[in-house]
């Protein structure tokens, strides 16, 4: 029998461009951490839009601010601002802890905050940029250059000249590579699409140390990590340092699309001045709306030490299963991978799904779990409850 879904995915793949490939669900509406898909299934979103869902679905507070502004002002472009945009980003300065004369700049997405930044080093008067093996940055051809995956690179090379990556974590290699000629050294706290792998914090202080040292800038990637996910508002403030600039986007507007470069201090604000960077939509009113909403939320429900409380209950839990399949699991707060012996991760993602949870097979022995950070202890143990059938199931079917 044809389901709701499948009718849909035709209409999908004869309308929408392939770059996605087909999607294994339509979705129609969710409800806190759960999705619906058309065909009325219900199931456990612990992937939560790729971090982005930093509420979950239908929060009240977002949906209240969303409306309220949609009602007043969407958009009213860049030759202008609105008290949203101004309140946004002055919320953001104070989470972040930034010096005095440290400044916002708001985007749509994640690749055009590295954008931003790119413009930012350029301006140094410096070509080269140190990225890090495994980074993703975004796919936007400045952003792809920084990103490393060679399958995303290669259909469109040659990319901007200049960039360099090295192995990350590997002190050495950073020491090597970072000189003169480097306008900006550019890290994630936690490379998620990577697998969730964490830099130690003596590895982003010596990144700190050494663009001191030779007059670089240390732009840290917060798109996947920031607002909350890892237990504090941004996971370099995890390492005690204080970088030049961060990027952020994601989970900063609960799901309506926003980015930003957030510079710190005078001096590296003094370095994109007017006329040379710009967005038609970037602090739209709405999007503006939205993250506020998100931020005052995290704040008076106490989600940053939820995320931290509720991260380590689900690593403890996954590794009191002591399933012989499980290697481990990586990450901090609400930012997590459970490591797997085989590289089975995607037929394991597959057979949660067919049971109601959404995972995200990372790499192929990672699964990558990324909930709303209103996600509750009882609803992780749902899924480490279901995970030994999950992966006996794989395993039984792979032996056969």
């Amino acid at each position: 029998m044809t389901t709701r879904n499948d009718e849909l995915l035709e209409r999908y793949e004869h309308s929408v461009l392939g770059v996605f490939g087909r999607p294994p669900l339509v979705l129609s509406h969710g409800d806190g951490c759960w999705v619906h898909d058309v065909d009325g299934k219900r199931y456990l979103d612990l992937v939560g839009g790729i971090a982005v869902n930093a509420l979950g679905h239908g929060h009240p507070a977002l949906v209240a601010a969303i409306s309220k502004q949609a009602g007043e002002a969407i958009h009213v472009s860049n030759l202008f601002t609105s008290p949203g945009q101004i309140a946004l980003a002055e919320r953001i300065l104070g989470i972040a802890d930034a010096p005095e004369g440290s400044a916002v700049f708001f985007a749509n997405s994640g690749a055009e905050a590295i954008e931003a930044a790119i413009k930012l080093s350029r301006r140094t008067g410096r070509g080269g940029i140190v990225a890090a093996e495994g980074a993703f940055h975004g796919r936007t051809t400045g952003a792809l250059a920084l990103t490393h995956k060679a399958v995303y690179r290669e259909p469109f090379a040659p990319l901007m000249p200049g960039v360099s990556h090295v192995p990350y974590g590997d002190e050495d290699a950073l020491r090597a590579a970072v000189g003169p000629g480097t306008g900006a050294v550019v890290l994630e706290a936690v490379q998620g699409e990577a697998g969730v792998l964490e830099a130690t914090t003596a590895y982003l202080q010596l990144a700190r140390e050494l663009t001191t040292a030779h007059g670089a800038l240390l732009v840290v990637d917060e798109i996947q990590t920031g607002i909350g996910r890892t237990g504090t508002w941004f996971a370099f403030q995890q390492a005690g340092i204080v970088p030049d600039a961060i990027t952020l986007a994601k989970g900063l507007g609960g799901g309506v699309p926003i980015g930003a470069l957030v510079t710190f201090g005078p001096e590296v604000s003094g370095l994109l001045t007017v006329g040379q960077h710009g967005s038609t939509f970037g602090g739209n009113p709405l999007a503006a709306a939205a993250g506020l909403a998100v931020i005052d939320t995290i704040e008076e429900q106490g989600l940053l030490h939820h995320a931290a409380e509720a991260g380590q209950h689900l690593a403890d839990s996954v590794a009191a299963l002591d399933h012989p399949l499980i290697t481990g699991v990586r990450g901090k707060g609400l930012l997590r991978a459970i490591t797997l012996a085989e590289p089975v991760a995607v037929q394991v993602a597959s057979a949660a799904r067919d049971a109601g949870f959404i995972v995200n097979p990372v790499a192929p022995d990672a699964l990558r779990l990324a909930p709303p950070l209103v996600v509750t202890t009882e609803q992780l143990d749902l899924f480490v409850a279901a995970l030994p059938g999950l992966l006996d199931a794989v395993t039984t079917t792979k032996d056969a």
